[in-house]
């Protein structure tokens, strides 16, 4: 049964007022997209969290209503209802409409907090056509309900069972005023709610999907909290070891876990860090200590046991965390995030517990599972000694000068221009494509690349063999091996850089601010943009990460009437031309392939920047992203093959 503690309308402190919420949303929830409607459930689940955090609660319940509402209840201590000294309100009424008020400020109310500092809730209740809330504790059952942020007279009735089945209930209605959709993604939902259940061991969330006839449920419990996570990360690899390496610390309100464990057939690095269940994409100080220490302990064993012998042979942070997966689950009262996104961790006084907790760990586990240790060396031995051969080779290859193109890699056809910011380069399926794009092009700033084919999916290979692919090298070459994971130098040894590459590093090291992926529009097409993105995503992240990776979007149909035509880039915009205009008397090209446009319609089309579009390429979740490489791209046939069941019949426009 959860604890009872003292937790009144006293806790609550107010710092603010509501109505510029609603005028200018995306201050506080980031968009009105679909991201920011989804950011809703998560700010009113994080209030249930914290309360689970603070030890009052054990389970959720999180359900997506027949009528797209909302609904979330918690086992906690309930929201507090007495009255509130300074506006003489009910305080559950003052934190439902008051920015930044709530029990996350003041002592008494929570150690540790996730959630926008208080700003979560009301904000949620600024952005609904509605909200009701019902509140179980001392003895009575509260109940209030709001419009656009203005409350309702609340009702109060007396129940004895409220004194020890306490309570939040949270209903609300996503305003359409305010957001571009109000259709929930389920899987995006059940991943972030599997993530709290993983972080949070022993809590029970239950989410529930009511909008179909066939109703969807599923329940979260971990009592192995994140060694479970780490298992699940590494589904369908082969651990280098069993079970994950774990490791924790709790003292004065900071508590820190981690849990790891490396693979034999995987050679991408998947560390995964939250700070009071908010993932921290950007790392930050807790990731720096983790990195420094580990790197360490694994060098000072190899040492010690002879495994490396020469004083100048250290392994860096790459070469020991190639095929790493693993969880940092940190908690602080006082967490210092760099901007309101709260990406990356910035206390200081953490990378040193981290780093402790680490090498205290690592350094134990090590010297008790000495095979263990000497598989992690081996590893990355091999691991050190392919990148260095990576290194040399690609030194070889890489552009001497600006001028000199007689060490241009593959057929790439330069650009004249000098300063890379304004620079792109164009990755083109075949020769004919790069025909076509070589005489569309401005030769000023726009440089091709053909590539032969499909390029090596680096998925299932390791870097040295990724290496020796012509074309992969090409690329390589082409863009700057600086931003290849695994080939920059990157200090290794006893000091990891607290973050990877800045963008200041990218921007120096890359030879075309814009990288585009210009492939046919069929399905040979569409595999080679996935291999491409695959190794990206495998091999060239920062680039990525950085906003430099680009789609082009070449039309699929060229419509002609008379002397007018019009281009058409997908099928839903064909399907809606023909409604608003009909199809009498039009003439329909269809384009599959770049090569069959000439160079003109190529340039007015797909690489004019005055009338083109493109898709830029960004990670919004790496754990997703890393679980459907895997699967699409993977060697396990079965899963991609159920995915494949599973999709293909909701796909309605396949624009290839």
């Amino acid at each position: 049964m959860p604890k009872k503690s003292g937790y009144d309308a006293s806790n609550i402190k107010i710092l603010g007022g509501l109505e510029a919420v609603r005028k200018r949303p995306s201050m506080y929830i980031g968009s009105t997209s679909k991201a920011g409607l989804h950011h809703l459930i998560y700010e009113v689940v994080d209030n249930s969290v914290d309360e689970s955090l603070a030890g009052y609660c054990d389970s959720v319940e999180v359900s997506i209503n027949k009528d797209n509402s909302i609904t979330v209840v918690d086992n906690g201590r309930g929201i507090p209802i007495d009255i509130h000294k300074e506006t003489k309100r009910p305080a559950a009424e003052v934190v439902l409409t008051t920015l930044h008020a709530g029990g996350k400020f003041g002592e008494g109310g929570y150690k540790v907090s996730g959630g926008l500092h208080g700003v979560g809730v009301s904000v949620v209740n600024a952005l609904s056509e509605w909200m009701e809330v019902t509140v179980r504790r001392d003895g009575e059952v509260y109940q209030q309900s709001f419009e656009r942020g203005n409350p309702k007279p609340e009702k109060r009735t007396k129940d004895k069972t409220a004194e020890e089945k306490t309570g939040t209930k949270i209903t609300y209605l996503a305003d359409k005023q305010i957001f571009d959709e109000t259709d929930y993604d389920y899987e995006t939902v059940a991943h972030r709610l599997k993530e709290l259940a993983y972080l949070n061991k022993g809590l029970k969330i239950v989410f529930t999907d009511e909008r179909s006839d066939k109703k969807k449920s599923e329940t979260y419990k971990f009592d192995g909290g994140i060694n479970e996570y780490v298992k699940h990360v590494n589904e369908g690899k082969d651990p280098l070891y069993k079970p994950p390496l774990y490791m924790v610390y709790e003292k004065d309100n900071i508590f820190v876990e981690v849990s790891l464990q490396h693979c034999k057939d995987y050679y991408d690095e998947n560390m995964l860090s939250f700070v009071n269940c908010i993932k921290t994409k950007e790392g930050g100080t807790h990731v720096a200590g983790f990195k420094t220490a580990f790197t360490r302990s694994v060098n000072n064993f190899a040492k010690r046991y002879g495994i490396i012998k020469s004083d100048n042979e250290t392994l860096s942070g790459d070469d020991v965390r190639e095929g790493l997966a693993g969880v940092i689950n940190v908690r602080i009262p006082n967490p210092q995030f760099e901007g309101q996104t709260k990406t990356k961790l910035g206390n200081g006084e953490v990378k040193g517990i981290v780093d402790s907790i680490v090498d205290e760990g690592v350094t134990n586990y090590l010297e008790k599972n000495p095979a263990v240790g000497r598989a992690i060396i081996e590893k990355a031995l091999i691991a050190m000694r392919v990148r260095a051969a990576a290194r040399k080779a690609s030194e070889l290859e890489r552009k001497k000068s600006a001028l000199d193109t007689a060490t241009l890699p593959g057929k790439l056809a330069d650009c004249t221009e000098r300063d890379p910011a304004k620079c792109e380069l164009f990755i083109v399926e075949g020769d004919s494509a790069g025909g076509s794009a070589k005489q569309g092009r401005d030769r000023m700033f726009q440089a091709i690349l053909p590539l032969k084919g499909k390029i090596l999916n680096v998925e299932k290979s390791r870097l040295d063999k990724i290496l020796n692919n012509d074309e992969i090298r090409a690329m390589i070459t082409a863009i700057g091996s600086g931003v290849i994971t695994g080939l920059r130098e990157n200090g290794g040894g006893e000091e990891e850089k607290e973050e990877g590459l800045s963008a200041e590093d990218i921007a120096k090291k890359l030879q075309y601010h814009k990288v585009v992926i210009m492939t046919d529009a069929d399905v040979d097409g569409a595999h080679i943009r996935t291999l491409l993105l695959t190794f990206f995503f495998r091999y060239a992240r920062p680039i990525v990460e950085n906003g430099n990776l680009f789609i082009a979007q070449p039309p699929l149909y060229l419509l002609k009437k008379g002397k007018s035509q019009k281009w058409i880039y997908s099928e839903k915009e064909l399907e809606d031309t023909f409604k608003k205009g009909g199809k009498e008397g039009v003439s329909i090209q269809r384009y599959k392939g770049l090569g069959e446009m000439n160079p003109e319609q190529l340039w007015d089309t797909t690489m004019n920047p005055e009338t083109r579009t493109m898709l830029k390429v960004e990670i919004e979740d790496a754990e997703s992203a890393d679980e459907i490489f895997k699967m699409l791209m993977g060697s396990d046939v079965v899963p991609r093959k159920d995915f494949i069941y599973q999709y293909a019949k909701k796909v309605r426009w396949l624009d290839i």
